[in-house]
């Protein structure tokens, strides 16, 4: 009995040497594997740092094109910008050409309108001062008749002919002014003074603001 407990007792001492053993024996065969994966290990880290230099070289890249893009865009805006001022005065020119036009073509329809009748006007003149000169004869008693009916186309061609903006330039009397009278002789009257309109030669006529015809006239001295 006691031989067999003394072997039982051998048995467990030597156990935990053999596991002992054992995991020297571990530790020895796993050192190859790992003196081999230590350098792996170790240049593992150098990955990461290309990769980190390749993404600021990619960075520094993007951060010049992006700045390129940039300056490309204020040299289009800045050129869009002259052409937009460019096309901003011709525009200006063009409307300023359109108004001043407008105004012109304006003011010419407002003067034809207003003067319409001038170029007849001028024509008809002549007719009343033949019809003056026929009624200024003294008439007789066969004439009398004739006078009345030369007297009544007379007195309707001047009311039309007022009725279209004609009126007479009153000379008589008045003194002299160039830019209504024409005068043909001078001669010195007593109890006038000088530079006045003695007789009317031939009347004057205006159509609105405007000379339709100077009147003839003769001046003092």
């Amino acid at each position: 009995m006691n031989n067999q407990e003394e072997m039982k007792k051998d048995e467990l001492n030597a156990a935990p040497e053999t596991a002992e053993a054992a995991g020297e024996t571990k530790e020895k065969t796993a050192s190859p594997q790992e003196k081999t994966a230590e350098p792996a290990a170790e240049e593992a880290p150098e990955q990461p740092e290309e990769k980190k230099e390749d993404k600021k070289d990619e960075k520094k890249k993007g951060f010049f094109s992006k700045k390129n893009e940039i300056e490309e865009l204020k040299t289009r805006i800045s050129e869009l910008e002259g052409e937009n001022v460019k096309l901003k005065n011709e525009y200006l020119k063009a409307y300023a050409d359109t108004e001043n036009t407008r105004r012109r073509l304006q003011q010419e329809a407002e003067q034809t309108r207003k003067y319409r009748i001038q170029s007849f006007a001028l024509d008809i003149l002549p007719v009343l001062d033949n019809l003056e000169r026929a009624l200024a004869i003294e008439p007789t008693p066969e004439t009398e008749s004739y006078r009345k009916g030369v007297e009544m186309i007379y007195q309707q061609l001047i009311h039309a002919l007022t009725k279209e903006g004609v009126s007479e330039i009153e000379a008589q009397g008045k003194e002299f002014d160039p830019n209504f009278h024409q005068a043909l002789m001078m001669e010195a009257v007593e109890g006038v003074e000088p530079n006045h309109v003695t007789e009317v030669l031939q009347k004057g006529y205006m159509l609105k603001d405007r000379i339709l015809r100077a009147a003839m006239v003769k001046v003092s001295e």
